[in-house]
Order: structure tokens, then C-alpha cells, then sequence
């Protein structure tokens, strides 16, 4: 009777070793041309290997002082076997990240919100995905609204967001390039301008909070050339109403491999970035005492435009937690 359990056990045992059938997702592939839809395309897009949701803004409370948020879910479906039956290979893993950031004390509070959780892609062109605690819901309609909602450890934000300019749809109609292969390229399209309101929590109280907010959302199946080290953004709401969108990813020389980016006027007319219009500078990087990374902490982007003037950000954030 050992003897049979024994060869019960490992015959179990070479089974769970054996390797798998290497069979990956078939992932769809980002090519020119191919029309973004919406509200469809507020959705999730499961068959794609990676996407995400990325709020960026400025808030403020009663007291008028500015307090900078980020607030991402991201969605990635691994290179696993679709036909395989166990429980534990995961279809979809979703998880969220938030920040806050405060110019007063140049301090930044970068937490993860929760690692994972599911996401659910509705025919509506709305977006549901929960994360224990973590949501972000988008509706369509007339009134188009969006509402993430994301606890972490020493602090909490629950903002609704409100489209008040038209998407802007980033490169060449939604197909935005991010190497100097074509395959090397994402869906891409930003919600500037949005009008944002809600609460924060911080230091145990709730405040009311009203600011500007930007949405970008990207979606691809392909990764980063093997030369890129790093990838470098802004999405600014500018003053007068307009909008500008600036990337660039880099090699380990700092250069850049591929660049770009969207202006968006006042009046609604677009200016498509090539490679050649855009260059971030770093001028001052701060190291983290926890993962000794680098990360450039003031820059300078230079976007060459018709009028010529370039653009500089200075440095918000002198100390994180990252």
C-alpha cells in the first residue's frame, strides 16, 4: 500500500513539474490606422497584453494650498497558456497605485493602493474595476463622469472627474509610436481639462477638495525597445485652456530613442509632435535612500513650436518615499 501511494505521490509529482505546452496568448497587435471608438474605448481591452488608466492633477482645500495627486490602475494579462485549467493562472492581473504630493514640505507619498483585484470591461463603453478597497468606475452618457477611489496606507482619495474639453486622441489618430520600430506603439488618448472634486484624507482628517485633473490612457501588446532604460512624461493643462502631452524614452546614455507628443490650442486645433520637437533636460536628480534609483526631479522640456519658446518645469517634489 506505501508502495502504490508512493508512486500515487510521484506520479502527482512529475505531473505539477512537467512543463507546460508553450502556448502564449495570441495578443493583438497596435498598427496604423485602426479608428479609436467611444465610448467603447473608455473600456478595458482585455486581449491586449498591457493598459492603463493614469490621473495626474493639482487639488485644493479650503485653505487654497496646492496639494499634486496620481492616481493609476493598470491592467496586465500574462504570457500564460489561455487553455490552461488551474485556478491559479491568472487571466488578468489588475492592480493600482496612488500618490500624493505636496510643494509645501517638497514631499511626495508614493503608495500602492492594492496589487490585485479583477476588472470588468462593459458593453457600454464603461470601465468597473474593483481592487478590494480600490475602484475606478467610468459611466457614458450625458453625463460623462469618472470616479476612482483608492485607500492607502497613511492616506485616501475618493475624486470624481468630469470631461470639459473633447478627448484628445494622441500621434497619428490613436496610434502613438514609442520606438523606432512601428510595432513599438500603443493606443493612446488623453482627457486634459478635467474638472475634478471630491475628498482626501490625510493625517486622519477628510477635506473637500475641487482642482484640474488629466486622464491618459494607453493600451498595447508590445514592450519597450531593449535599449530603453527609462520613460519620461508630462501631460500639462495649460493656463489658457489648452492642453500638451510630452514624451520621451531614453537609453542608458540619457538620450532619447523615440520622442513625442500633442499640443492642443485654446481653439481646438492640434499640433502632432515629431521625435525631433521634444527633449527633456534633466537639471537636478534626487536618489532614493530605500532603492538607491535615480529619478530626475527638475527638468527643463524643450518642445520646439512654431512661436519657438520652450517650456520649464520646476521641481515639485525633493524628497519621496519611493
Amino acid at each position: 500500500m506505501r508502495r502504490w501511494t508512493a508512486l500515487l505521490l510521484l506520479a502527482v509529482g512529475a505531473a505539477w513539474a512537467a512543463p507546460a505546452a508553450d502556448t502564449k496568448p495570441d495578443y493583438p497587435r497596435v498598427v496604423a490606422g485602426a479608428a479609436l471608438r467611444f465610448p467603447r474605448d473608455h473600456g478595458a481591452h482585455p486581449d491586449f497584453r498591457t493598459e492603463w488608466w493614469y490621473f495626474t492633477g493639482w487639488l485644493q482645500g479650503a485653505d487654497g494650498k496646492p496639494l499634486g495627486f496620481q492616481i493609476t490602475f493598470f491592467r496586465s494579462r500574462p504570457a500564460i497558456d489561455p487553455a490552461n485549467p488551474s485556478a491559479f493562472a491568472p487571466r488578468q492581473i489588475v492592480f493600482a497605485h496612488a500618490a500624493l504630493s505636496d510643494p509645501e514640505t517638497r514631499e511626495a507619498d508614493p503608495r500602492p493602493a492594492h496589487r490585485a483585484g479583477r476588472l470588468r470591461a462593459r458593453g457600454s463603453g464603461g470601465a468597473r474595476s474593483r481592487h478590494r478597497a480600490a475602484r475606478l468606475a467610468a459611466s457614458a452618457g450625458r453625463r460623462r463622469r469618472l470616479r476612482a477611489r483608492t485607500p492607502a496606507r497613511d492616506f485616501a482619495l475618493d475624486l470624481a472627474f468630469t470631461p470639459t474639453q473633447p478627448i484628445m486622441v494622441n500621434g497619428d489618430r490613436g496610434y502613438s509610436r514609442k520606438g523606432p520600430r512601428p510595432e513599438q506603439a500603443s493606443y493612446y488618448y488623453s482627457m486634459p481639462q478635467l474638472a475634478a472634486s471630491g475628498t482626501i484624507v490625510r493625517g486622519g482628517k477628510r477635506v473637500a477638495v475641487t482642482g484640474r485633473a488629466w486622464l491618459d490612457r494607453e493600451w498595447s501588446s508590445t514592450l519597450l525597445d531593449p535599449a530603453a532604460v527609462g520613460w519620461d512624461w508630462a501631460g500639462i493643462n495649460l493656463d489658457d485652456g489648452g492642453a500638451l502631452m510630452a514624451f520621451q524614452v531614453r537609453g542608458r546614455d540619457g538620450r532619447a530613442l523615440y520622442a513625442g507628443g500633442t499640443l492642443r490650442r485654446p481653439g481646438g486645433s492640434v499640433i502632432v509632435l515629431a521625435p525631433g520637437d521634444v527633449r527633456f533636460v534633466p537639471r537636478r536628480r534626487w536618489r532614493s535612500p530605500r532603492t538607491g534609483a535615480v529619478y530626475p526631479v527638475e527638468a527643463e522640456f524643450i518642445v520646439k513650436l512654431p512661436e519657438g519658446a520652450p517650456l520649464s518645469a520646476e521641481a515639485a517634489v525633493r524628497r519621496a518615499g519611493a
